[in-house]
């Protein structure tokens, strides 16, 4: 895995963790932390739909499971055609 993948869930943890301080403590700078959470979040989820993807279509490749027919579902990456 990429690093950026292996930290945007990290990232995203510890920025919800600010913001919860943040806002226990009475401070309105939580919000930057909550958007900031966001952003990572979205990051995580996009590597993880990335490296599934990938690994559908290599796998999809290696057996053949799609070899003409185009039924795989991993065919955005051009894989079956």
């Amino acid at each position: 895995m990429h690093r950026p993948a292996v930290l945007a869930p990290a990232v995203c943890v510890l920025a919800t963790a600010a913001a919860m301080v943040s806002f226990a403590r009475g401070a309105w700078v939580g919000v930057v932390w909550v958007l900031l959470a966001g952003v990572t979040s979205d990051m995580a989820w996009f590597y993880v739909r990335r490296a599934r993807a990938g690994t559908a279509a290599t796998t999809a490749t290696v057996t053949g499971a799609c070899a003409n027919s185009g039924a795989c579902g991993v065919c955005v990456k051009q894989a079956c055609r």
